[in-house]
């Protein structure tokens, strides 16, 4: 394992909605014995509700703000030594203070997942505000992919095989003696 992950041992989840953040990385943690945390369930625990609740009662900024917080949290208690794979949300990492803190704190893994299987795992999803624009979901995509490839590792999601993407993550460098 690389000196960064041996110091801080925080394994970070990137990418677009719906790209698998969840399900690979439930797996990934089960895999290397490391405890899993889902950003957005967390989020929706801690608040009492659901995140299309917080965006239309709070906005988005309101959101994000929730939503570094709870990030700083879960850093702060991998600097001390306990390891974490963490799905973030697909906006978390666009934030600069935020890609600034992880980059600093762990290793970050872009899970890139083509538009077309986005759009299909999405069909019909009401439960994610940003989601639900009108022609905006290819836009806001386009706009986020700079943002994703900051991270230290790019894994195409372009199977549904989630074995299969374990394997591929597992014989990243990081994982290199």
């Amino acid at each position: 394992m690389i000196l960064k992950l041996k110091r801080t041992p925080g394994l970070y989840l990137v990418g677009f909605m719906a790209s698998g953040k969840t399900t690979i990385g439930r797996a990934l943690a089960d895999h290397i014995g490391w405890p899993f945390v889902d950003m957005d369930a967390e989020i929706e625990s801690r608040e009492g509700r659901a995140i299309s609740q917080i965006f239309l009662e709070q906005g988005e900024a309101g959101f994000r703000e929730i939503e570094s917080r709870v990030l700083r949290k879960h850093v702060s208690s991998i600097e001390t030594g306990q390891p974490c794979v963490l799905a973030l949300g697909g906006g978390a990492f666009v934030q600069p203070a935020n890609r600034e803190l992880l980059s600093n704190n762990g290793v970050t893994l872009w899970l890139d997942c083509p538009l077309d299987v986005i759009q299909r795992r999405l069909n019909g999803d009401t439960s994610r505000p940003l989601a639900n624009q009108a022609n905006g979901l290819g836009r806001l995509y386009e706009d986020r992919r700079p943002s994703y490839s900051r991270a230290d590792y790019r894994v195409a999601v372009d199977t549904e095989d989630v074995s299969e993407l374990i394997h591929r993550i597992l014989k990243l460098p990081l994982f290199g003696e």
